[in-house]
């Protein structure tokens, strides 16, 4: 089995986007973590707070989570009150979700410093080198493969 790879192949840019995302991951990341909050939780109050309430389903999609792993995290932050559910008046099958007052304090608490976090790891770059990383990334958006379950929420909801 040939393990061996070249300078500049698709292996090697693989390994060096991963030490970046890990290098990114790591100096992103910190406020949210201070507040006891995972990175999806904060997700989830980023979307909500950015977007208002929504079902469910569409939440799953704008922050890119799995529906089971969805589950875990809707339910934790309703635990601690971060959130409120309630089921949706057209569809009894759906449930509709939204911040609490608490779930609000706490985003306004953590996104000046969370921003402040990623201005401090990407201003490394000129702003040129940001919007051709930004035109490189967009380029994976070919490969997104939605769920047969989103697609059915995307249905049901427009």
């Amino acid at each position: 089995m040939d393990i061996t790879w070249k300078k500049n192949s698709t292996i090697h840019t693989e390994i060096v986007f991963k030490k970046a995302e890990r290098t990114i991951n790591f100096n992103i990341g910190k406020t949210i973590k201070e507040h006891g909050l995972t990175t999806p939780q904060f997700g989830v109050l980023d979307v909500l707070y950015t977007k208002g309430e929504m079902r469910i389903c569409h939440l799953i999609g704008k922050v890119l989570a799995t529906s089971g792993n969805m589950t875990v995290i809707i339910k934790n932050m309703e635990r601690d009150g971060l959130l409120y559910r309630k089921q949706d008046a057209v569809d009894k099958r759906a449930y509709i979700v939204g911040l609490t007052d608490k779930g609000k304090e706490i985003f306004e608490n953590i996104l000046p410093k969370h921003r402040e976090e990623i201005n401090n790891v990407y201003n490394i770059l000129t702003e040129e080198e940001r919007e051709t990383l930004i035109t490189i990334l967009k380029k994976f958006k070919k490969l997104d493969k939605m769920s047969e379950e989103e697609k059915e929420c995307q249905k049901q909801f427009y």
